[in-house]
């Protein structure tokens, strides 16, 4: 009687799977529940690293869903430093599924968050997304305005959207103690204050971020019943750690725990699966060669690995798959360093 791992193929095996494997183009590793086809209406979040996927998918004309982006002839330099282009709505980054779930309750007027506006310097920026607007505006009242426009957006992104590509980033959040009210960055790094007897820090756990994609779900089929969702998980490490220990830990933590939730998600429903770009970067058959000096920030071969990845997966038959971004006049290729990402400027604080 032989061993159940007698007939099971290469991939299941480290060596042939992954040791003697082309770190660039992995056999097996993306294996789609479901195809996403280049017509379905795509709508994009998440952390900073979303930025890559949602712009290989313009760049190969994709139906992905933009409700912010003003029409014209502007640089997409200019549109991404305030915000636009880089995702469906114009969110910024959301780093954690509590925010994305949170966004989603507000649009729907269930909720206001606490401490909706922060000041920095005589100017005003929007607490849920501090960066698109590098400069803050001139009054609490045109903040409160522009936001009651990027909620109704918000709406129109989902309830257009055929699928909701998601890329979880953190655990680690920055909190208001008496609301709950969830942030995407720390008081005081872009614009507020910190106080801690009004804001605190939180460490997600698999339950809690299981329970908020649970959740996220929900609302989403709520708003779009026949909604599919693709989880993925950003390579990218922490910048910095709020917690006591170490930031390698840390981040061991944080995208470890991310994982088993979308896993955990993404195997109990038909309509959501897992992209495993997360895999295919970190891979140690790779020799760190998907990541540039710092160690963080992920190369222009690695992202195009893992977007060859995915449509070959779910576009088999399209021929020329692009290892890069096409380029245009106004668009000469955004590099990691001009991703707007709001994290990366905990370090810049401290040069």
């Amino acid at each position: 009687m032989g061993s159940p791992y007698d007939h099971l193929p290469g991939s299941a095996f480290w060596r042939s799977g992954v040791a003697e494997a082309d770190p660039t183009a992995i056999e097996g590793l993306c294996l789609p529940k479901f195809r996403i086809s280049p017509t379905d209406r795509i709508m994009t979040a998440g952390s900073c690293f979303a930025q890559h996927v949602h712009r290989n998918l313009v760049a190969r004309d994709w139906a992905v869903i933009d409700t912010e982006t003003p029409k014209g002839p502007f640089p997409r330099e200019v549109l991404n430093r305030y915000g636009y282009a880089l995702y469906s709505a114009r969110y910024g980054n959301i780093y954690t599924v509590r925010q994305m779930v949170q966004l989603l309750r507000e649009a729907q007027g269930e909720i206001k968050p606490a401490e909706p506006i922060w000041e920095r310097d005589g100017r005003y920026f929007d607490a849920q997304r501090p960066n698109v607007e590098p400069g803050g505006l001139a009054t609490p009242e045109h903040v409160t305005e522009a936001r009651a426009v990027h909620l109704r957006r918000v709406l129109r992104a989902v309830r257009r959207a055929d699928v909701f590509v998601f890329t979880l980033g953190l655990t680690e959040v920055w909190f208001h103690l008496e609301s709950g009210t969830v942030y995407p960055t720390a008081p005081g790094t872009l614009a507020g204050h910190y106080a801690p007897e009004v804001f605190g820090f939180h460490n997600f756990s698999l339950p809690e971020v299981r329970d908020d994609l649970e959740e996220l779900r929900s609302r989403l089929m709520a708003l779009r019943p026949d909604i599919r969702m693709l989880l993925t998980i950003s390579p990218v490490p922490l910048t910095a750690t709020a917690t006591s220990g170490h930031v390698l830990p840390a981040t061991a933590y944080s995208k470890a725990t991310l994982r088993a939730a979308a896993g955990e998600v993404a195997a109990k429903y038909d309509n959501v699966d897992y992209f495993p770009s997360y895999e295919l970067v970190t891979n140690p058959a790779a020799g760190g060669r998907f990541y540039k000096e710092n160690l963080r920030s992920v190369t222009e071969e690695g992202v195009a690995s893992a977007m060859r990845m995915f449509f070959r997966a779910h576009d088999p038959e399209a021929e020329n798959v692009p290892r890069i971004v096409r380029k245009t006049p106004e668009d000469d290729g955004l590099e990691e360093a001009d991703l707007v990402c709001e994290e990366a400027l905990i370090e810049a604080s401290r040069s």
